[in-house]
């Protein structure tokens, strides 16, 4: 059987789901017609999608049509769940972009657009929602064409438009057809001249991939159906056009004609260029074919968590035969994974086989070592499939537990939610001691909260994550201290002399030991350095650590009885403290290197906005339509910057941003910031 790997993309709300929905219950894979609105589409089965009316996580719809197995790969169209669309993207041949007919080409679309651009990939268009209000085809059309490509071109055009929507005439046999059922219906007169326009259109752009075709219509001779066809089929593997097909997804309008196009136009795995993956035996790249009798070779693309079923791992398996109850060999990791059942996922439904051949997708439960983005394949041929490239997290909060027994579970449960989900990264900063949690924006951290309560029972919050201010000095200085206590029995007496410079940004701390003439002897100085490390921790400006700084030991004294570790150790910490005082202490802030992607049209809104945020920005390049700004900004500036540049780019921009270095804190910021810190303290 032929094998279809079709990804379904689209901005938020076009009708992605609808339209899978749709899809299914036409191939007769599912008897019941689900709805959105209602939680009942196959696609979105997670309480937290039913609950938002929205998809949150990629999901599995196989089928099968006129003896093609098709996997749907239905993915979320909302910019926080990008990762989901990557992995996607990364295991189909062929894609189809939903456009809605009343809302038109919008940011999401273009985003995906240029994602499928990227990886090359064949696709066809499907505006949906002809039935809903203000539905217009030919504005979309215009849009479809000025945004995303001239190559864009209708092979149906819509009888009627929002109520009076019926049907579609298609273009290449100039019939109409009304209804679910497609009914043959007589072409209406008012469009019978746009569509012998667009008719026109299309086969003058598609005899172009043939140099008999293009004889042929150049010398005025009629060109058959059929020929049509198989142009339309040459130029869309091609990427030379793009056809767009119209319906309603509600009303099953042109639904069989779009799972038709999908199955005739758009490539098999075997139409497909070959995938190049590294033989780790010899280190060499080499192009491996989608042949069933090859060794077996893989890729997870998606990897699922679940406290009762377990781990699911999604395989897209690229040649050879996989079979149940086998092992495999995890070329990443290195290691042997032991298969069980294999079966194919629609939606939630487990469907259980005993096989998967090339070309074709399914899931498999509980292994052990693998991970998204590693390959499988047989140990006498090691193989590695290049990864799935996830976006970087820009948006970060710190995680905090709501009790005890919840601290008790995080740790374990942080790193499974990030094994399901590659696009969030947690850490722990060692200088605040808060685990932070990054995605890529507040929503997609919001719903990764919901799924640790609703998975795994652990409640946590989400706040802003604290600035590692630091602390140093700007000018040196010398600080003594001498401890002496006398109580009952033994007393206690440690001198310490310390010097101190500031060093330049980065460097460090430094402690170096200058004692001459035995003035305190060997076995104290570790206890005064402990004393030196134990205090630069908490600075004296508002408790936060020191650095950039070199202490120098070089004199003190010591009481041949009452002189002990302890007494060294918390002379050395005072003395260090008062140096602290005394040389004319700062606070320092981390700055953050910016790298910011956005259109010509909101480039001044951006750098205003920088300007507001203490930035300097260091430069600026023009790139197609974009320009790409580099700046250095504060991190405490930064916290919600992600949602701010999507408000002012309408989700058009994007940024990547990492530490630069550490810089001093305006006067004015350090006061509020030490204000701050004593209110806390108090």
């Amino acid at each position: 059987m032929q094998t279809r790997n079709i990804v379904l993309l689209s901005h938020q709300g076009a009708g992605k789901t609808s339209l899978a929905e749709s899809m299914l219950f036409t191939s007769g894979a599912i008897e019941r017609l689900g709805n959105v609105d209602d939680g009942t589409t196959t696609s979105d089965h997670d309480p937290v999608e039913v609950q938002r009316h929205m998809s949150i996580n990629l999901s599995l719809l196989p089928q099968e049509w006129k003896g093609v197995k098709l996997n749907l790969i239905d993915t979320p169209g909302y910019a926080d769940f990008i990762g989901e669309v990557k992995s996607g993207l990364r295991v189909s041949e062929g894609a189809v972009i939903v456009v809605c007919a009343a809302s038109s080409v919008e940011v999401g679309t273009e985003q995906m657009w240029s994602d499928a651009e990227k990886m090359k990939l064949p696709r066809l268009i499907f505006v949906n929602k002809m039935d809903r209000d203000n539905a217009d085809f030919f504005h979309t059309l215009e849009e479809i064409q000025a945004k995303l490509s001239s190559r864009c071109l209708p092979v149906q055009l819509p009888i009627g438009s929002q109520a009076d929507f019926k049907g579609i005439i298609d273009l290449v046999t100039m019939k109409g057809y009304a209804s679910a059922a497609l009914q043959e219906v007589e072409l209406p007169s008012n469009l019978s001249e746009q569509a012998a326009f667009h008719r026109e259109k299309l086969v003058e752009a598609v005899v172009e991939i043939d140099d008999e075709l293009i004889s042929k219509y150049l010398e005025g001779e009629p060109i058959s159906n059929e020929e049509i066809f198989e142009a339309i089929k040459k130029s869309t593997i091609a990427g030379k056009l793009v056809p767009i097909f119209v319906g309603s997804a509600l009303q099953s309008i042109g639904i069989q004609p779009l799972i038709d196009a999908i199955c005739y136009y758009l490539p098999s795995p075997e139409e497909k260029d070959a995938i190049v993956a590294t033989n780790l035996a010899t280190g060499d790249e080499e192009e491996v074919k989608p042949n069933a009798e090859s060794p077996f070779s893989s890729l997870i693309f998606k990897t699922s968590v679940d406290p009762y079923v377990g781990k699911l791992s999604y395989l897209r398996v690229y040649s050879g035969t996989i079979s149940s109850n086998s092992q495999i060999w995890n070329a990443n990791k290195k290691g042997v994974e032991r298969i069980g059942q294999l079966f194919t996922l629609r939606g939630k439904t487990q469907i259980p086989v005993s096989q998967l051949v090339a070309g074709d997708i399914g899931v498999v439960a509980r292994l052990n070592l693998s991970v998204t983005g590693d390959s499988l394949c047989t140990r006498e041929y090691p193989v590695i499939y290049d990864g799935i490239e996830f976006p970087q997290a820009v948006f970060s909060m710190a995680v905090q537990p709501q009790t005890r027994a919840d601290l008790d579970k995080m740790s374990t449960v942080l790193p499974r939610i990030c094994e399901e989900d590659p696009s969030i990264q947690i850490h722990r900063d060692p200088d605040t001691s808060e685990f932070i949690i990054s995605g890529m924006g507040d929503s997609h951290l919001e719903i990764v909260k919901e799924k640790i309560y609703r998975k795994f029972g652990v409640e946590v919050k989400l706040d802003s994550p604290e600035i590692p201010y630091k602390e140093t000095i700007t000018v040196p200085t010398t600080a003594e201290h001498k401890h002496k206590k006398q109580t009952g029995g033994h007393g206690q007496y440690g001198h310490v002399l310390l010097k101190m410079e500031p060093l330049s940004r980065g460097s460090g701390f430094e402690f170096v030991e200058k004692i001459v003439g035995g003035a305190v002897p060997q076995n104290y100085i570790p206890s005064v350095q402990k004393g030196v490390n134990e205090a630069k921790r908490e600075g004296v400006l508002a408790g936060y650590p020191v650095v950039d700084i070199k202490v120098t030991f070089c004199d003190g004294s010591f009481h041949p009885v009452d002189s002990s570790d302890i007494a060294f150790k918390i002379a050395g910490a005072q003395a260090l403290k008062k140096g602290l005082t005394q040389g004319q202490p700062v606070l320092l802030e981390p700055v953050m290197s910016l790298t910011i992607t956005v259109p010509e049209t909101y480039t001044g809104d951006i750098i205003s906005d920088l300007n507001s945020k203490r930035a300097h920005v260091l430069g600026m390049t023009p790139e197609g339509s974009n320009n790409i700004i580099e700046a250095q900004a504060p991190y405490a500036e930064l916290l919600r910057y992600a949602i701010d540049v999507r408000s002012m780019t309408q989700g058009r921009g994007n940024f990547t941003m990492k530490l630069d270095h550490y810089a001093e804190v305006p006067p004015h910021v350090s006061q509020k910031v030490c204000a701050e810190a004593a209110k806390e303290t108090k």
